[in-house]
């Protein structure tokens, strides 16, 4: 018997999946388009909502625009409120992260909505019951009046938010909503291609995203700097860390080869915000220390800055609890991951990779 054995790519690095109109990363120039922009130039002229549409329209070839976007989801931010009982009763037990899982996979299609938006609409909503239950207090019910990320954060919080606190989310919802064929976009586009639903699609991409390996790394940033405590033991300390061959979390790209654009992108939003709680001029320090530290150690393939430094220092700053860090990720990339699915169903392609047989050989 004659089995093929030949060397091929292994793990699909580089190997294109899918023709794709919605976001392209290039990790030699360290640059991210999203439909068609720049993110650094969306960030700062567009919101989630725009970000959203544009995301949406280039995946259906059906033009939509802001305001109807910002429209579908704060009406579906009200309609996923009136299922909070049963979904936090499918998440009983559960922490915040997994819990999350529990409530995603429990949505439905509604009547008169678009998949999408039941589902963007529904996760501020379920992150904020989920978190809110962890601290005894009730869920608090969503303002359709109110952006995407404005009404997010009132939800967790229970108050009015600040629109300085309401923009630094908006930023960083715009600057993650979407980043190529990364692992849960990849796992949501598979299940597309099986013409499962989006709501079976979305929650497979969560699934994928809970991995550390791929949306569990904000929070130990916050770890580390909390760990070297003080200016003065930076350096000790990083030092100290790279010795042992120990990680920097904050540090290195699979993609990026250069620095990761989102990360400055997220460090231009915390300035805007001047919350008392972010020290920026500590991060800072520690972030110029551990790149010059690494380029000393691997000149030939220095590490630089990702998104998850940043995105640890924005969120903890807005109070958002270190347990929830992945549920309000996936809360913006959910954007993406709707507009992916949509886009592999309407190209009707089954997703069928091969493997590379390296088994016994039947005699």
């Amino acid at each position: 018997m004659n089995i093929q054995t030949s060397k091929a790519p292994i793990g699909l690095d580089g190997v294109p999946a899918a023709e794709t109109a919605l976001s392209h990363v290039d990790g030699a120039k360290g640059e991210l388009v999203i439909a068609g922009q720049l993110v650094a130039d969306l960030a700062e002229t567009t919101s989630f909502e725009g970000v959203t549409a544009r995301l949406w329209s280039a995946a259906t070839e059906t033009p939509i625009s802001e305001a109807e976007v910002r429209a579908a989801l704060g009406a579906a931010r009200g309609r996923a409120f009136a299922h909070v009982p049963q979904m936090m009763a499918a998440s009983e037990g559960l922490s915040i992260v997994d819990g999350f899982r529990a409530a995603v996979a429990s949505l439905r299609a509604e009547h008169g909505s678009s998949h999408e938006a039941t589902i963007v609409g529904a996760l501020p909503v379920i992150v904020g019951a989920l978190v809110r239950r962890a601290k005894g207090e009730a869920a608090v019910a969503p303002d359709a009046t109110l952006s995407h990320a404005m009404d997010t954060l009132r939800m967790l919080h229970g108050r009015a938010v600040s629109a300085r606190e309401a923009a630094a989310l908006d930023a960083y919802f715009v600057t993650v909503s979407d980043h190529g064929m990364n692992a849960s976009t990849f796992t949501a586009r598979v299940v597309a291609s099986t013409q499962a639903d989006l709501f079976c699609a979305v929650t497979a991409a969560y699934c994928a995203l809970t991995g550390p390996l791929h949306g569990g790394a904000p929070e130990p940033v916050l770890e580390m700097l909390d760990a070297i405590g003080s200016r003065e033991r930076i350096k000790p300390w990083i030092d100290s860390a790279l010795a042992r061959g120990e990680r920097l979390m904050g540090f290195g790209h699979r993609i990026y080869r250069v620095r990761d654009p989102r990360a400055d992108v997220l460090k231009t939003a915390i300035q805007k915000l001047a919350a008392n709680k972010a020290d920026l001029p500590f991060a800072a320090e520690v972030e110029a220390y551990a790149r010059e530290a690494l380029r000393k150690k691997n000149p030939e393939r220095a590490l630089d800055t990702n998104v998850e430094f940043f995105t640890a220092i924005l969120l903890d700053s807005l109070s958002v609890p270190r347990q929830a860090f992945t549920p309000i990720f996936a809360t913006a990339r959910a954007a993406g991951w709707t507009a992916h699915a949509r886009e592999q169903q309407r190209l009707g392609r089954l997703i069928r990779p091969s493997s590379l047989y390296v088994g016994a050989v039947p005699s």
